[in-house]
């Protein structure tokens, strides 16, 4: 009897789009941070904490998410995400039309719960859509592509709604989050009415404590996790504090549009350092990769701090015609601002060289090991805002020694903290 090979193609592009949306829910609270600020006169720390809700989703979400994998599969998971994820953006919509901060935190929130989600199922479904080995790797390959893509422009359209600063409000938002819901509610129900293989999940008969206790035995995936919950917060908090600090018309002349390009060249440079990443992968160490990162990364940020802002440099961004065309040109810009995009091609290659470092020798653990990772993704709200505390109080180029508090640990890791000891039965 013949069998007719199904067509994944619709929702293998789902799923892509899907990687996009991560990162473009993900990266539209940063610029947020400045609406916030001048729709309610908040301080740096105030207006961060959209970013903060939808981060310590990660910590409340990490592992029921991973239970709730196991019970309802991976497609019903990827509904259940795309749901809460329409109602976490349109709750931010609501919030406009009632100009409520607190009605905005909790969509901010609830967003986050979906992000977590989809970041548990839509490697795997990838993967699987794809037929696994090679395929399916090179399928996730261009998802991953495509967040960073999304990465990169989100800061810049936030940037062209919100105009002048000192106006900004949470309605001049609005056609982003019309497209974030039109394209949640489109991807579910094409999802819903496609038949699709669930990706194999390997499940274990010890309970979750037991084998939570076992990994938290190996003092290197300990580190890892503290890595893990570092390396999402220096990510994050350095773009995000540069684009607060170079819309801050008291400190910058910059201009928001201006301000949120730059903070899109922050991850379009991510992107080149993941495909540089990927080419090199293969030849270098995840240890070696992970310490040079860091120290160059703890290089770039200590200039950013010491170099005169004074000091204008021409960098390469986005930009926009008198009409509103899009066009790629030059920015003048401080050099602080140059070196702290710089790091993107730093921290491009930290998330799988910390991971791959701190699960060596787990065995039966690894899969708990990875739930216990998404839980401390919560990094990327908290560390930002502790930033944002000190900027408010000691001035934005202070706040960076955050950051090298973050790069020195991760240095430390690389060389020290990553070697393997096994724990005492």
């Amino acid at each position: 009897m013949n069998r007719t090979k199904q067509n994944y193609t619709l929702p293998i592009i789902m799923m892509i789009i899907l990687f996009g949306m991560i990162s473009f829910v993900t990266n539209l609270a940063a610029p947020m941070g400045v609406v916030l600020k001048n729709q309610f006169g908040f301080s740096n720390s105030l207006g961060i904490l959209g970013n903060m809700a939808n981060f310590i989703a990660y910590a409340v979400m990490g592992i029921p998410g991973g239970l709730l994998l196991q019970r309802f599969g991976y497609k019903k998971t990827a509904l259940i995400a795309i749901a809460v994820g329409f109602l976490g953006i349109f709750i931010q919509y609501l919030s406009g039309h009632a100009a409520n901060f607190a009605v905005y935190l909790l969509g901010a929130f609830i967003a986050g719960f979906s992000m977590c989600l989809l970041n548990t199922v839509v490697n795997p479904m990838l993967n699987t859509l794809g037929g696994g080995g090679n395929k399916g790797n090179q399928l996730i390959q261009v998802g991953g592509s495509f967040n960073s893509v999304m990465a990169t422009f989100t800061p810049a359209f936030v940037g062209i709604l919100i105009g002048e600063a000192s106006k900004a409000k949470i309605t001049d938002i609005f056609p982003v989050m019309y497209i974030a819901m039109g394209v949640f509610a489109s991807i579910f129900f094409v999802l819903w009415a496609t038949k699709i293989p669930e990706p194999h999940a390997d499940t274990s008969d010890e309970p979750l404590g037991k084998l939570m206790s076992g990994a938290i035995k190996y003092s290197h995936f300990i580190l890892g996790a503290i890595g893990i919950f570092v390396y999402v917060g220096v990510e994050i908090g350095t773009p995000a504090t540069l684009i607060l600090w170079l819309s801050d018309a008291s400190v910058s002349s910059v201009g928001v549009v201006t301000a949120t390009f730059v903070g899109g060249t922050y991850w379009f440079l991510m992107l080149v350092g993941r495909l540089c990443g990927a080419f090199i992968g293969g030849k270098v160490s995840s240890k070696l990769m992970l310490g040079v990162g860091s120290l160059v990364a703890l290089i770039l940020v200590t200039l950013a701090i010491f170099a005169p802002i004074s000091s204008l440099v021409s960098l390469p961004v986005l930009k926009t015609s008198e009409a509103g065309a899009l066009s790629f040109g030059l920015a003048e810009v401080p050099i602080n601002a140059l070196f702290l995009v710089l790091v993107g091609l730093c921290t491009s290659i930290m998330w799988g060289s910390i991971f791959n470092l701190a699960v060596q020798g787990l065995g039966k653990y690894t899969a708990v090991a990875s739930g216990i990772f998404m839980v401390l993704v919560c990094g990327g709200g908290i560390l930002p805002w502790i930033q944002a505390l000190v900027a408010d109080a000691a001035g934005y180029r202070i706040s960076y020694w955050v950051i090298i508090a973050g790069f020195a640990y991760l240095l430390h890791y690389a060389l020290i903290g990553s070697k393997i000891k096994n724990p005492k039965s």
